[in-house]
């Protein structure tokens, strides 16, 4: 399948592939016949149904597993659909392709299952019965369509999970910094929080309530054409709290390449596994792309930032003007 390019706006970073560039991107991809070892997925990207790759893996190398399968609902991805399961249909159609992912993970690995309220009940008795659930994060995803009769639905679940007890976790990594709202001093000094020329900041433990992320629209740097898009800064989340430089990430349902990307530029090695030619054809040039700019959106200075807080800092700051997640449009519009 070729890709149809759309006329963008002048100003659109949406990243694309273009016929005539395809070929390259293409060639990159692998295709597992046979069973492999790990030094020929490292760092790859394999263009196939991942219930037929799966089963060729290595044993035990994973460290990080991350899960975004379809949600439960209809939904179309290129070529491919997806159509709405009751609940336990939904959990048999998990439980059809999970299972020659067990082996590959090691005993001391994570595992994040993402999911919406729909899917929520399957995921949970999936979960259960495979690992020891950690958690349940809640992410607010601000896009989405209006109701008359119900109310909006802006938030996705991912469930944080661990196959033993004996797991990795860093979250002193992943704390979030916001501007102080009261800045309460004590012998008229900062109590709990840094004093700085362009406001008060602190820095807070990590929840499962994450409010400070951008779903990628047009303007932003790492948005694409996929329609379940996870932003960079979620998954920067994920493998800085759950897995070490050097260690293994894989996602069997890569889509355009958030997972891999996001590993690349944190020094993790990853493999990912993609159904949909174009999508993993646009994954190889993120990963091209992202081998020279590590930078990822509302992540700067060593710390995730509270949306919107970036604003507060120098204009003239390239590389925090490009991390700041709301407010990319605005500042792009802007003359420098």
């Amino acid at each position: 399948m070729q890709t149809v390019q759309k006329e963008r706006a002048p100003r659109n970073r949406t990243i694309a592939i273009s016929g005539s560039d395809q070929a390259g991107y293409a060639e990159r991809l692998i295709k597992l016949a046979e069973r492999t070892s790990l030094a020929e997925i490292t760092d790859r990207t394999a263009n196939q149904d991942m219930k037929s790759a799966t089963p060729l893996l290595p044993d035990a190398f994973v460290d990080l597993l991350f899960l975004d399968p379809p949600y439960n609902l209809n939904k179309t991805f290129n070529s491919n659909s997806f159509k709405a399961l009751s609940s336990s249909d939904y959990l048999d159609w998990m439980e059809s392709w999970f299972l020659p992912l067990l082996p590959t993970l090691k005993s001391t690995a994570s595992v994040y299952i993402c999911g919406d309220w729909r899917s929520s009940s399957a995921i949970q008795l999936f979960a259960e019965k495979h690992f020891k659930i950690q958690n349940r994060i809640t992410w607010e995803r601000e896009k989405g369509r209006g109701a008359k009769s119900n109310w909006k639905n802006c938030s996705e679940d991912i469930w944080f999970c661990t196959v033993s007890d004996n797991y990795f976790f860093d979250a002193d990594a992943v704390k979030l910094k916001r501007r102080v709202i009261a800045p309460y001093k004590e012998n008229g000094k900062p109590k709990d929080w840094e004093e700085t020329d362009t406001g008060g900041f602190r820095l807070t433990s990590p929840s499962n309530i994450w409010t400070d992320l951008t779903v990628p629209f047009w303007s932003m740097p790492e948005n694409t054409d996929h329609p379940t898009q996870k932003p960079e800064k979620l998954l920067a989340k994920i493998i800085m709290a759950s897995s070490r430089p050097g260690d293994f990430v894989l996602d069997p349902f890569l889509g355009s390449g958030t997972t891999s990307v996001v590993a690349k530029k944190l020094g993790r090695h990853f493999f990912g596994i993609e159904l949909d030619h174009d999508f993993a054809c646009v994954a190889e040039k993120r990963l091209q792309l992202a081998a020279n700019d590590s930078t990822i959106q509302g992540y700067a200075d060593g710390v995730f930032w509270e949306r919107n807080s970036l604003a507060f800092q120098p204009k003239n700051d390239v590389r925090h003007r490009e991390a700041d997640d709301n407010l990319t449009l605005r500042l792009l519009e802007e003359p420098m």
